[in-house]
């Protein structure tokens, strides 16, 4: 797992108390910031599949590997913006064998297991949809 990722997931581990991890997580999504459209195009092949929230995701050559864009366009994503967040400052940058070693279960690392089945499945949605854009050549 690349260090950036690592760094940012022993910061939330200190958050022992479930509250006060919930507000840092809460805090990061208040940090996204959604592109407009021209941006990053909504369409059927930048959308996560079965995201509740209509999340976006693709990249630009970066560093020694790329930089993920994320767009949120559920207003009530806060997760999904966390989570967003968390995946760009810990995966921009690093090569793609990196990013693919990332496993999709980080959703529970990051969040915790109470989860909903559909939270669940679109914040693995969006994990495995950065490892898709990681393997792109382009």
């Amino acid at each position: 797992m690349p260090e950036k990722l690592k760094s940012i997931l022993e910061d939330l581990s200190f958050f022992t108390d479930r509250n006060d991890r919930i507000q840092a997580l809460i805090e990061l999504g208040e940090e996204f910031r959604n592109p407009s459209p021209e941006e990053l195009p909504r369409n059927p092949t930048t959308r996560v599949p079965g995201c509740e929230s209509e999340v976006y995701v693709d990249s630009e050559p970066f560093s020694r590997g790329k930089r993920y864009r994320f767009a949120v366009d559920n207003p009530q994503g806060i997760s999904a913006m966390a989570l967003a967040r968390i995946l760009d400052q810990g995966l921009s940058g690093e090569p793609v064998e990196d990013v693919q070693s990332v496993p999709d279960e980080i959703v529970y690392d990051i969040f915790g297991r109470e989860l909903s089945m559909g939270k669940s499945l679109g914040l693995t949605g969006m994990v495995r949809m950065v490892k898709s854009e990681a393997a792109k050549t382009s």
